[in-house]
């Protein structure tokens, strides 16, 4: 047996379909050899059946019988190249821990130098000799030895896996591409490796630059943190200083209050005192008096009566007490100057106070230029985009989404979606005007009304002395001056969105618990110019620092 598989080709031992060596092998009635297996898939996918060596077609499907003198043959092949492999295994030396194992290897087990993705095998040296040397193994496919060979094959066919299967981006076999994903796109799996591969470089490289980004951020957040808690901590202070002043003004202006009336009340009480002293006094010479002349009327003897009658006559009390009398004193309007006084230093503290606020939020101002794509065809904007005013003839410009078609506003160029900034804009001069800030997703078109619900923020002037702040509805403002400068200050994260009087360091009005969830634009509404009587144009202003 062993002389006569000597004589045979290595091929002779090799399926055409699986070029393995043959398992269970099986004779069609055409004569040739194949593994059981492989001829059966083979034409479950082909019909009608044919031979894959001669492609004789039969009508029926033939009956497979084991050839036993081929599968003698080909296990006598199988254990002479074991023996073979076998008896030069005792030269390499023994696998390492951790090292992959050649599958073959009985006994010691040594190092594998290659894994078979046909086979699912992992070979040493002596046991690949079959893989380098035979025609048909040469075909199989070799890798550097790893574990778990067969996760690389197909569970449904028993295949390799050597395809990747594009529209489902999976591994899938040769018979997979034919049958289960017939009309997807394959390509190699190197190739897919390939592209695969670059892509991991690629995000390699970058995930360094990510974990950075992702440093500096965390520096950032900290910062962010220090910074609000000294804004914290000196709001605090500055809060306590404020309201301990205001009580320490308080209590001060009670205890003037409490000490005037109390003046005035010892004041009533001392003339009081002074009258009924003197009362009584009178009154003890009074009474004094009456028992002498009681006594000398009673007296018989003539020349007695006369020498002392003159004195007793002129020692009488003249004074007139009929229009003496103790008025108490009139409190009237003491506890409203008291009031009054309060308010004042109230005030001083209140201007200072705004005045500090100010000055901060003075620091986040933005550049801001006025939109031309935006403006209401009656509007004139400067060349350098920093004032507007309504004009009567209305400009032939083209009616794209952005610009209003009906209110003669327009709005800045620059949009906010975070943060904070600040911007002043000049009102002098005009008798209506409206400002603030809008949603960029607001109607452009036809009628608006100003208001939060419909995404606009603002503040406006009627009639030259009628101010509002458009809450929706609208809120009557009560101004102790009239603005030449407005103030426009926007917390993006915090909704808040406030306006001040510049020159007074006045707080006009503010929007609280704003839903500011898309960009927010710069408003600008000059109003008509109403003959003339509301030409001045808005202005906006470099900031300058207030002092």
């Amino acid at each position: 047996m062993s002389t006569g598989s000597c004589l045979l080709s290595e091929d002779q031992f090799l399926c055409c379909i699986c070029l393995d060596v043959f398992t269970d092998p099986v004779t069609t009635p055409c004569g040739h050899n194949f593994c059981k297996n492989c001829i059966t898939e083979y034409w479950n996918v082909n019909v009608p059946c044919q031979c894959p060596m001669c492609k004789e077609i039969f009508n029926t499907r033939p009956e497979l019988h084991v050839n036993t003198l081929f599968s003698e043959v080909v296990s006598q092949f199988r254990q002479e190249a074991q023996q073979k492999a076998s008896s030069s295994s005792s030269e390499q030396q023994a696998a390492k821990p951790g090292e992959i194992l050649c599958d073959v290897c009985t006994g010691t087990k040594l190092k594998a130098l290659k894994s078979c993705l046909v086979c699912l095998t992992s070979y040493c040296e002596t046991h690949l000799e079959p893989h380098l040397t035979m025609s048909g193994l040469k075909r199989h496919q070799l890798m550097d030895p790893v574990e778990n060979l067969e996760g690389r094959m197909c569970m449904k066919h028993d295949k390799p896996l050597e395809l990747f299967c594009k529209t489902d981006q999976t591994c899938v076999c040769m018979l997979c591409s034919v049958l289960d994903h017939k009309t997807h796109e394959f390509v190699p799996l190197k190739e897919e490796y390939e592209g695969k591969k670059a892509e991991l470089e690629k995000t390699e490289a970058e995930i360094p630059q990510m974990i950075q980004k992702r440093r500096l951020k965390i520096q950032e957040i900290k910062h962010s943190v220090d910074l609000s808690k000294e804004d914290a901590d000196r709001e605090k202070a500055e809060g306590v200083q404020v309201f301990t002043a205001l009580k320490e003004s308080v209590e001060r202006s009670l205890n003037e209050l409490i000490e005037t009336i109390e003046e005035k009340q010892r004041t009533t009480e001392k003339q009081a005192e002074d009258f009924i002293k003197e009362l009584e006094q009178e009154i003890s010479e009074l009474m004094k008096r009456s028992s002498e002349v009681k006594q000398l009327s009673r007296s018989e003897d003539h020349l007695h009566l006369l020498q002392n009658f003159l004195s007793l006559k002129a020692a009488l009390p003249t004074k007139d007490w009929t229009e003496v009398s103790v008025r108490p004193p009139s409190y009237e309007g003491t506890v409203m100057r008291a009031v009054t006084q309060l308010e004042e230093t109230l005030s001083k503290e209140m201007k200072k106070l705004v005045e500090a606020e100010l000055k901060r939020v003075q620091q986040y101002a933005v550049d801001v230029t006025l939109d031309p794509h935006t403006a209401h065809p009656k509007l004139i904007l400067s060349d350098d985009g920093k004032q507007v005013n309504h004009g009567d003839v209305k400009k032939n410009l083209p009616n794209n989404p952005e610009r209003f078609s009906s209110c003669v506003c327009v709005l800045g160029k620059q949009s906010f979606s975070s943060s904070r900034f600040y911007f002043e804009v000049q009102v002098e001069g005009k008798t209506d005007w409206a400002l603030g800030v809008a949603r960029e997703s607001i109607n452009r078109k036809g009628q608006i009304t100003l208001r939060p619900q419909n995404g606009f923020w603002t503040i406006r002037l009627r009639n030259g002395d009628e101010y509002e702040a458009c809450a929706g509805p609208a809120v009557s403002l009560s101004l102790k001056s009239r603005p030449q400068k407005v103030g426009v200050f926007v917390d993006y994260e915090e909704g808040l969105v406030s306006f001040y009087d510049v020159d007074a360091a006045a707080l006009i009005y503010s929007f609280t618990g704003c839903s500011c969830t898309e960009k927010l634009y710069p408003y600008f509404c000059p109003c008509p110019n109403d003959g003339g009587k509301n030409s001045a144009p808005l202005i906006i202003c470099p900031v300058n620092q207030t002092e």
